[in-house]
């Protein structure tokens, strides 16, 4: 079935089904092959491999049959079709063992089919992507502000996360790469879209924004990619994600990956993957065997000294609340006692947000204080521990809060402070979030509440987080300050003395 215009819509059946002429290009089959190769019979099911379909997280709508059986998932990068440039550049970053998402979906992905991929954060979902959409782009080149790759992401700081993380292998195959987010100069933006950027990384807003202006065209989109889907619905992103997917090639290739979907994300699954492959694995943070989840149950009174005690741990520590207002105050009060704490929140500049990260990632601040805006986009190594300091209001954002820690199979905590009138609807969330956590009744000062988050006393001296100093590049023509180079001074002083001469 060919994929057809509908009222600037594209029509698609409920089972997903659809041509199977997409895709072709370097790596592409070609049309009559697209669909991922010759059935196999006795080959891994759509979820990786095993046979049995994991548990969904509750309100997870359900997931479409894919008709044309996906490739087999593959042990070693080794053993995919990628350029040569790719593979050097995985050994130099030093990944030699794809993570099972990798390798369950890299295989058909680079063949050019669609892909429906759920895995948590930090299961390797940005390569997984990412080394499919570079490998069917190299060796093309872009046209002033005509992208050929595109990835949408809900936040600024998965933006520039997925850039980071896909940079030296984009180098590696000469690929340029555009990162286009709101709160940031939108000139410089539209200056690299017109400097001829094969691929996007981008917010709905921001790349809705550019287009308006005339700065970017979506027409030679052949690999387009929405990372958190569920995430950009959930912020009201949808009919901007859906404007700017009528916008591409309706016969290149799509990826949807997320860590949870749910019947916000069907829309778009329905209208705009083709027969897709779809690959589970690790379905939400409940289910990582590394990651511990404790409910303390505290009192009122005594829970805003065992916030502080727990900030002033060793170790880094992510902190969550609900407002921005609640976020500063609390940032004060533990910077007032000791703790190097810093904000980050959607009332911060883009600029603020980047150099707060920095300063947490570096170990120049040990504690993040952070509305939901830090519960995806943020990879942090060896943070072994995050608090719900207010507890969340939906399992999802349980989930990707959770999902700081314990990443790329490393162990943490997920700790929730819970006040008495807060137990019933706690107990509620983990629920639907299937999960099991350990219940404390904790007090400032007690055994238990170090032992779970290694809580103790602050230092009680204040402290100031200032800005590192970057020195800035000397101008030209000078070699230091208020002196200019010899040559320079001369050909200006022989300047004066013609002039002089010329009025005498």
């Amino acid at each position: 079935m060919n994929r057809t215009r509908t009222n600037d819509r594209f029509a698609r059946t409920r089972n997903g089904s659809a041509d199977s002429g997409k895709g072709g290009g370097r790596f592409g089959p070609s049309a009559s092959s697209r669909s991922g190769g010759p059935s196999r019979s006795g080959g891994p099911s759509r979820f990786g491999g095993h046979s049995r379909r994991p548990a969904a997280v509750q309100g997870e709508f359900a997931l479409p049959k894919t008709i044309t059986p996906a490739l087999p998932a593959v042990e070693d990068f080794a053993g995919l079709d990628m350029p040569g440039a790719l593979l050097a550049e995985l050994g130099a970053q030093g990944v030699t063992v794809p993570f099972p998402i990798q390798a369950a979906t890299l295989p058909n992905s680079l063949a050019g089919r669609d892909v429906l991929g759920r895995g948590r954060t930090g299961s390797g979902k940005t390569l997984a992507f990412g080394l499919a959409l570079l490998a069917r782009t190299a060796g093309q080149r872009a046209e002033a502000g005509q992208p050929l790759g595109l990835i949408l992401v809900p936040t600024r700081e998965l933006a520039q996360q997925v850039t980071d993380a896909l940079a030296p292998y984009a180098r590696s195959v000469k690929l340029r790469l555009a990162t286009v987010v709101g709160g940031m100069p939108i000139g410089r933006q539209m200056s690299a879209l017109r400097g001829g950027a094969e691929v996007v990384v981008a917010t709905p807003g921001r790349l809705s924004d550019i287009i308006d202006r005339g700065g970017c065209r979506l027409n030679h989109v052949s690999v387009t990619v929405l990372d958190e889907a569920d995430q950009m619905a959930d912020m009201g992103f949808m009919p901007q994600v859906t404007a700017l997917l009528d916008q591409v090639r309706p016969e290149g290739q799509r990826m949807l990956f997320s860590a949870t979907l749910d019947r916000n994300v069907d829309l778009l699954v329905r209208r705009y993957l083709s027969d897709p492959v779809v690959h589970s694995v690790d379905p939400s943070a409940g289910a990582v065997t590394t990651m511990e989840h404790h409910v303390l149950h505290v009192h009122g009174a005594d829970k805003h000294t065992a916030t502080t005690q727990i900030a002033a741990r060793d170790g880094r520590v992510i902190m969550f609340l609900d407002t921005k207002h609640a976020v500063d105050g609390l940032t004060e009060h533990l910077l007032n006692s000791g703790v190097r704490a810093a904000a980050l929140h959607g009332g911060k500049s883009q600029p603020q947000r980047t150099r707060t990260l920095a300063q947490f990632k570096t170990g120049h601040v040990n504690v993040l204080v952070a509305t939901n805006v830090a519960a995806r986009g943020i990879h942090v190594d060896n943070l072994d521990l995050v608090v719900n300091v207010d507890p969340p209001t939906d399992h999802k954002d349980y989930l990707h809060r959770g999902g700081r820690t314990a990443r790329a199979g490393e162990s943490g905590s997920v700790v929730t402070l819970v006040t008495p009138h807060q137990r019933r609807g706690m107990t509620r969330l983990m629920a639907a979030a299937g999960i099991v956590p350990q219940t404390t009744q904790v007090r400032t000062g007690e055994e238990a509440l170090h032992r779970i988050t290694g809580a103790q006393a602050p230092t009680g001296i204040p402290v100031v987080i200032t800005a590192p100093v970057v020195e800035r590049p000397k101008k030209r023509g000078a070699t230091s300050r208020g002196r200019r180079r010899p040559a320079v001074a001369a050909r200006r002083a022989s300047v004066r003395q013609s002039t002089a001469g010329a009025t005498a």
